[in-house]
């Protein structure tokens, strides 16, 4: 499992705009056979600052999500939201979540 943590901050006149693209691109991300998580999560002190959090079953589901329409309209709708360039992190998973038990 690959675990992608991107970390976003938005301009604050955009955040519900923000929030509203990119649930609706977690959405279909979901549906997606590669991807097993794509979870949105918004700073609890600071609604400018976003992180997704997804995870894909293998590096093909990582390029696969990449040409996805959803991905593009996401890419599209949110760069002139951002107030700086997002920023990345990957990740392997130690151990398996609730469902691997």
């Amino acid at each position: 499992m690959l675990i992608l943590h991107v970390h976003v901050r938005v301009r604050p006149e955009f955040v519900a705009d923000f929030r509203r693209a990119t649930v609706e691109n977690a959405q279909a991300s979901v549906r997606e056979p590669g991807i097993a998580r794509f979870d949105v999560v918004e700073q609890q002190d600071d609604a400018t600052r976003f992180v997704l959090v997804e995870a894909y079953r293998t590096q093909q589901a990582v390029a696969a999500h990449k040409e996805t329409a959803h991905y593009a309209k996401w890419i599209e709708t949110v760069a002139p939201m951002m107030a700086e360039p997002r920023s990345r992190a990957w990740y392997t998973a130690v151990c398996p979540g609730p469902e691997g038990w």
